[in-house]
């Protein structure tokens, strides 16, 4: 099966993407979104709220700090002295001022003492400390209880909670922006993170739970935050954001689906994987880390995926398109050894719905199909040519061998390992349509092959062209019994042509043999079977002549064109022994005979045996013939005619009568009754092997 990592290794250099997840060699990172919403709101607030009215009016509750009133109204108005209004007129003895210089701010106080000011936290947090997540949250609860209690006016609540909100802002930008890039993070950073969007959460539900007071009227509504969910949106826009961007292309011949497909696979992936190995161990359960990463690469993907299904792809493209959707993804990324223990609980579904499946799979089918059609016919033009220029065929281990088999293997085996490569249902269909197209093409090859046999007689390679092609259907008849599981002996229309083909081929090799053949055997007669063993000598060594020619046939054709000398040699013998010009009145002068008929067929049979025949079915036919015409007793002979006739079903009693007519001492009658015996009903079939249909006698 085709394996993703085979493209993976195949694209050498490939950049890593920048995107807000930060895995190791990612590219530094754009400002995150709660960062500049942070920034923002603080902006907002330093400028509508902090307003001179304001800061007049809560300067004037404590008249020790009038004249620091008056130095505060000629400052630029910012986020310090938004801060500071919250704070003026609350200090204690001994508490550190806001005018104290800036440096490294020290840890507030716990729960159980005074709450850091305004100014201590906005310090905690632009330093980064997560900590103070606490003593904001104490803030606002103090804040909610000072509403429910009604001590406040209204203005003074608002303003209280636009500092408290200020703040929250400033503190969400820095926990989202831990958790947008927590591979950077130190893990008890990444911890600290966690724990504050987990104390969130709970306050949500606190909140929820919760009735209103009655002065709390006067406060904004600012739960639930669902901070929770702002991690989940801001992983699916690192998702987005790291499986849209664009490696380097790489020039390898590779269309621009594949170069996306193999980024988007990878990238996923490897995020994944990271995010299991370094990511699970840190997060708590309730987070379903793996989960929403999961959820959210897939969701990209298959919306991406969705999108790209919707236009007129090419034919690789369409290809691609289902081998992802249909094995890559499932099998080597979601099926992986590191993901699919973790995945396994999360459905994550197909990335396109089983209709968008379906029509893309009919798609690639008909167009893989159209493409094996046209590849076939063309191999076999080529192979046309190639007889038709009388350009002789090559050689493998001394055999005649043509390319042509090979090349229509090839072919269809590519077609149906790309429909596997999808999925088995697929490769299931696509054997059925191929097989079809199968049976057309060695139609076709035979027709083909006819015409050349034909037309190509006076070609100087016309016999071996004829041989390398009787080649050719081992080639086929092994591939299609293995790979196709089509029995040897089956009557398939996918094995007729070959047949036919082979039985061509053999016809026209030994054609101008049995013409060298046939005075030879005419000589029997002729000379009224005087000196057989010499005439048989002669004919085995013009066929001996003729065998070198044959080496060059695979094994199995040897053997099979062997047989057919062999049967031809026997039905040859049988037809002159059937020309009832010979008849033999003594019991001496039919003995004699029988004893030259069975040393012809030790000849014949020794002969043909040596080289190849396996037709041991003929090795009793000329014997038995012999044993009729020697015998004398007409119940001995009936004997061996319903022996043979279990032997060779088309014996028939033509045959019988033209061997009989050779026993010139028998009477009518007797040859009448031996005669009968063949219409005894034995319950034989029709013979599997033809040897008396063969023979035509008068």
């Amino acid at each position: 099966m085709l394996k993703m990592m085979t493209f993976f290794q195949g694209l050498p250099g490939q950049q890593t993407v920048p995107g807000n997840l930060d895995f190791p060699g990612s590219s530094p990172k754009l400002r995150s979104t709660s960062e500049a919403e942070a920034e923002a709101s603080m902006s907002e607030v330093s400028e509508d709220l902090v307003s001179p009215p304001l800061v007049a009016a809560v300067v004037a509750a404590d008249g020790e700090e009038e004249e620091a009133a008056k130095k505060e109204k000629k400052k630029p108005k910012g986020l310090a002295s938004m801060f500071s209004v919250l704070t003026k007129g609350k200090k204690k003895k001994g508490q550190r001022k806001s005018a104290e210089p800036e440096g490294e701010p020290k840890s507030g106080p716990g729960l159980d003492g005074p709450l850091p000011t305004v100014e201590e936290l906005k310090a905690a947090l632009e330093h980064g400390r997560l900590e103070a997540a606490r003593h904001l949250l104490a803030l606002e609860r103090e804040l909610a209880a000072a509403a429910a209690a009604g001590g406040a006016g209204a203005e003074e609540l608002v303003r209280r909670q636009s500092k408290v909100e200020a703040l929250y802002a400033l503190l969400r930008a820095q926990v989202l922006g831990v958790l947008r890039r927590p591979l950077d993070a130190a893990p008890e950073r990444l911890r600290l993170a966690l724990a504050v969007v987990s104390e969130q959460e709970r306050e949500d539900r606190r909140a929820a739970e919760a009735p209103a007071g009655p002065g709390e009227a006067a406060l904004a509504t600012t739960r639930p935050r669902r901070w929770l969910q702002l991690w989940r949106d801001g992983v699916a826009e690192a998702a987005a954001e790291r499986l849209s961007a664009r490696p380097a292309a790489v020039p390898d011949g590779r269309s621009e689906a594949e170069l996306v497909f193999l980024h988007m696979g990878r990238t996923m992936k490897e995020d994944l994987e990271a995010v299991v190995e370094r990511l699970k161990p840190l997060f708590p359960a309730d987070f379903r880390v793996v989960a929403t990463y999961a959820e959210s690469y897939h969701e990209h993907f298959a919306a991406h995926l969705g999108a790209l299904a919707e236009f007129q792809l090419c034919e690789r493209d369409t290809y691609l398109l289902l081998l992802w959707v249909q094995n890559l993804y499932p099998n080597d990324i979601l099926n992986s050894p590191k993901l699919a223990p973790e995945l396994q609980s999360i459905s994550l579904g197909s990335l396109l719905p089983p209709k968008q499946i379906r029509l893309l799979e009919a798609t690639f089918l008909s167009n893989e199909v159209t493409n094996v059609k046209s590849l076939m016919a063309r191999a076999l033009e080529l192979e046309s040519q190639r007889w038709a220029q009388d350009v002789a065929p090559q050689r493998l281990d001394g055999y005649c061998h043509s390319e042509l088999a090979i090349d229509i293997i090839q072919i269809l085996s590519q077609g149906q390992a790309k429909a596997e490569n999808i999925t088995a249902d697929v490769g299931m269909q696509i054997k059925q349509v191929l097989l079809v197209e199968l049976a057309a093409l060695l139609r076709n090859y035979q027709h083909a092959f006819d015409e050349f046999l034909e037309r190509g007689k006076l070609l100087r390679n016309y016999r071996v062209n004829i041989i390398a092609n009787i080649n050719n259907c081992l080639s086929f008849r092994t591939s299609m019994e293995q790979k196709w599981q089509i029995p040897q002996d089956s009557p398939s229309h996918l094995l007729d042509p070959l047949r036919e083909l082979k039985r061509h081929g053999f016809d026209t090799l030994l054609q101008s043999l049995y013409m060298d053949l046939k005075p030879l055997f005419k000589k029997f007669t002729q000379t009224r079977w005087a000196a057989p063993g010499e005439t048989l000598e002669e004919i085995i060594a013009v066929v001996g002549s003729r065998l070198p020619e044959f080496l060059q046939l695979q094994d199995c054709f040897r053997e099979e064109l062997m047989e057919a000398v062999h049967l031809h040699l026997v039905k040859e013998y049988i037809i002159r022994l059937s020309k009832r010009r010979l008849v033999l009145k003594t019991a001496e002068q039919q003995q004699q005979l029988a004893k030259h008929i069975l040393a012809n067929s030790d000849a014949i049979q020794h002969f043909c045996t040596q080289n190849g025949s396996m037709a041991t079915w003929l090795h009793p036919a000329l014997p038995t013939l012999a044993e009729i015409i020697r015998l004398q007793d007409p119940s001995a002979i009936k004997i061996e005619v319903a022996t043979y006739a279990t032997w060779y079903p088309d014996f028939s009693k033509g045959h019988l009568n033209a061997i009989l007519a050779i026993k010139g001492n028998l009477s009518s009658s007797e040859v009448k009754s031996i005669r009968n015996i063949l219409d005894i009903n034995t319950g034989v079939q029709e013979p599997s092997r033809s040897l008396f249909s063969l023979i035509k006698v008068a």
